[in-house]
């Protein structure tokens, strides 16, 4: 069953992992919000805990402090509410596109010839039209990835945790599929929490960034992204695009204030 968009918070999230016996904190106080709807995106050092404060909004993992809300209401048990698509994109190779798209509907108990018809109708739209009967091995890379979209979208719940879709793509694929994920999302309307590691996808994506600090983690920068949608690849060109590159790169070199604020 569809699930509404909602807004969700993280409230002082903590979390530390034992490592050779000793603690080691990944998140530090971290707190964030994505308004329903929009588009929000993490972005920080590699390994400062992006994706585990992803795993922990899924419910894959549990904060030692702190609380995740959605529509200001604070939840423990969230599995199930959240459709999540990690960094590698987990195509069963023995289903077909069609076969890992409909993956969602039958965990969740759908009619299973409404279910097909629904998937079949969202393929020309994911760019997979022809390619129902197909199997992962001989689909390319970005066909995988949005594949893999299809099946998360699928799910319906409404909040949407993409950790680096286009990671592994060729600078050309990842520019492609970057307008097309804002046209689907545009007409789905989710909730999404997305990651990267690419200062220019996070601005051209988004409508707020979230700088994180190296582990552990903090947010260093909290930063709107006031440019106007929909938007075309030009809009990178422009000045106040540059302006809000600099920022984050700024953040990301360390020279964001702290509490203090003294430089990090």
């Amino acid at each position: 069953m569809s699930q509404a968009a909602c807004t969700v918070e993280v409230s002082d999230l903590i979390k530390a992992f034992r490592v050779n016996g000793q603690p080691l904190r990944v998140l530090d106080g971290v707190n964030l919000r994505a308004d329903r709807g929009t588009f929000v995106t993490l972005i920080g050092p590699s390994g400062c805990g992006k994706s585990t404060l992803l795993n922990i909004v899924a419910g894959l993992q549990h904060p030692d402090q702190g609380q995740i809300l959605f529509d200001g209401v604070a939840t423990g048990d969230r599995l199930g509410r959240v459709g999540l698509m990690p960094q590698r994109d987990l195509l069963l190779p023995w289903r077909t596109v069609l076969g890992n798209a409909l993956l969602g509907p039958e965990l969740h108990g759908e009619d299973p010839e409404a279910a097909r018809r629904d998937a079949l109708s969202l393929l020309p739209l994911f760019g997979l039209q022809g390619f129902a009967d197909s199997y992962p091995a001989a689909l390319s890379g970005g066909m995988r990835q949005r594949a893999a979209l299809l099946r998360t979208f699928l799910c319906r719940q409404g909040v949407l945790l993409l950790d680096e879709p286009f990671g592994a793509l060729d600078a050309l694929s990842r520019s492609g599929l970057q307008e097309w994920l804002l046209r689907v999302w545009q007409q789905f309307g989710y909730t999404v929490l997305f990651i990267t590691h690419d200062v220019e996808e996070a601005l051209f994506l988004s409508d707020r960034v979230y700088v994180l600090t190296e582990r552990p983690a903090r947010v260093c920068l909290e930063l709107d992204v006031p440019l106007s949608r929909p938007r075309e690849r030009a809009i990178t060109l422009l000045p106040e695009f540059a302006l809000l590159k600099q920022q984050v790169l700024a953040a990301l070199a360390g020279t964001c204030p702290d509490e203090t604020g003294r430089p990090r």
